[in-house]
């Protein structure tokens, strides 16, 4: 594809980043102090991550599981007991992912993009398609990975997340991220991000149901979706495990 990101893609990402940092700086003082009083350790998580052609880099977080218990599967369940009350509140409003506008800044990520993987994920998992998302950086938000909040993340309700998260749930969202690399654009990312935004507050307000995003029509049009997955009934197939 071509030079991704673009120039103006990049200051725009900087903008945002900068303004987001400023503006959420009360949230993260919160955080970290919530942090503090409720699990002892550091009040990040530096997670080893791959970026674009397969660069390693730290990605920040804020911590959200207990520091004795953070050995585990990569893949956490969304009821994983690990993770302490605080985390899990910051999960649940995604403001544990906040710290990544510094990732931004740094040039290790863009706004919109592919989410970065474990390492330990893309050496033993990815196919030759799914490392067709390693040709951008990866990204804040993503097609895929709001679907993974609104539809996916339950199914890691399991004693294997891991297993679950590489058959079943990591291909649609490899799918869904494909379509994004694409359509990449300045005006497409502005639409992700208020489709993130949205998301994030119905959430919050208790909305537990969600429309299937566009671009599962195109990744099945496209042919991406996985053996035996329609666009309608993707989940329904996750839950039962028929592929």
């Amino acid at each position: 594809m071509k030079q991704y990101p673009t120039p103006a893609i990049r200051l725009f990402d900087v903008v945002v980043a900068s303004i987001a940092l400023v503006v959420f700086a009360p949230v993260l003082l919160l955080a970290a102090i919530g942090i503090r009083v409720s699990s002892p350790g550091p009040i990040l998580f530096r997670a080893q991550r791959v970026g674009k052609l397969g660069h390693l880099f730290e990605m920040y977080k804020f911590r959200t599981m207990h520091v004795r218990r953070e050995t585990g599967p990569v893949i956490s369940a969304r009821k994983d007991r690990r993770v302490f009350a605080v985390g899990a509140l910051l999960r649940a409003l995604k403001i544990d992912e906040l710290p990544q506008f510094v990732n931004i800044l740094r040039g290790d990520m863009c706004i919109a993009g592919p989410r970065p993987e474990d390492p330990a994920i893309v050496r033993d998992i990815y196919t030759a398609e799914a490392r067709e998302t390693l040709s951008v950086p990866p990204g804040l938000l993503s097609p895929g990975s709001i679907y993974y909040y609104t539809h996916l993340e339950s199914l890691l309700d399991i004693d294997d997340p891991v297993a679950i998260y590489s058959k079943q749930v990591l291909p649609l969202k490899i799918a869904l991220d494909r379509v994004y690399i694409r359509e990449a654009g300045l005006l497409y990312n502005i639409r992700l991000m208020a489709r993130t935004a949205g998301m994030i507050v119905s959430r919050a307000c208790g909305k537990t149901r969600f429309p299937d995003p566009p671009e599962l029509a195109q990744a099945e049009s496209w042919g991406f979706l996985p053996n035996g997955i329609e666009q309608g009934v993707a989940a329904t197939k996750l839950k039962d495990g028929s592929f």
